[in-house]
């Protein structure tokens, strides 16, 4: 009876620790393992490791692009959740929407952003240049371009983990920190990003894949847990 007892708790253990599975729709990206199914850009060689089943994000600029098992993943409507940590003063971001690039910021696609404090005001939460989660320091300027939320601080906290869902449907991009809605916004009929907003004309829904940002040498992120689900 205690043998039994013992296979059920684990196997109920099991199951509360997975619980978005293959048959709902849902598809890891990360294995916890390697970098299978990625690819850097290496812009700055070494910025992505796999260390206790988390990818470290360290080192300088770069950028690792998700490839999927056929190397030519593609999405146009989904929703993606993630755990992601900050250190002080780090700085990184998830694409969408993009595709592989040699060097510089992705020039396509849209980023969320991912900052508890570094000292860029736009906070975790922001779809980046376009509806900032705006955390202001004393004497700091309101930067330019896009739309801007207030805030206090920012939705996420250096060294906790913190779930990051983006879910992409149509015309409208909804950002969820920690269960929270951060910013809805939904993509104008005829939007020109080349005119509306600052320096970032390839900010426009179309389909692509998703990158991981490396941002600079002093930011330190992790990410884990990594799954996406294709929508209509």
């Amino acid at each position: 009876m205690k043998s039994a007892l013992c296979t059920l708790l684990a196997l109920t253990s099991l199951i509360a620790a997975t619980p978005l599975k293959a048959e709902d729709g849902w598809i890891s990206m990360f294995n916890g393992k390697d970098l299978t199914g990625w690819k850097s850009n290496e812009e700055v060689p070494g910025v992505f490791t796999v260390e206790n089943g988390e990818l470290k994000v360290s080192g300088g600029r770069a950028h690792l692009f998700y490839m999927g098992t056929d190397g030519a993943a593609k999405f146009k409507n989904f929703e993606v959740k993630a755990k992601v940590k900050t250190t002080p003063g780090s700085n990184s971001g998830f694409y969408f929407h993009t595709e592989y690039q040699d060097k510089n910021w992705p020039d396509k696609g849209f980023e969320c952003q991912v900052n508890s404090t570094h000292t860029d005001p736009k906070k975790t939460g922001s779809l980046y240049g376009v509806v900032n989660i705006l955390a202001l320091a004393p004497g700091q300027a309101e930067p330019q371009g896009g739309k801007h939320i207030k805030v206090d601080k920012a939705p996420s906290t250096d060294g906790e983990w913190f779930d990051y869902h983006i879910t992409v449907k149509g015309n409208v991009i909804t950002l969820q920190v920690n269960g929270q809605t951060t910013v809805e916004w939904t993509q104008p009929e005829g939007f020109d990003p080349a005119k509306e907003l600052k320096n970032m004309p390839g900010r426009k829904l179309g389909e692509g894949t998703f990158a991981i940002q490396g941002h600079d040498p002093k930011s330190t992120t992790f990410y884990k847990d990594l799954f996406v689900k294709s929508l209509p």
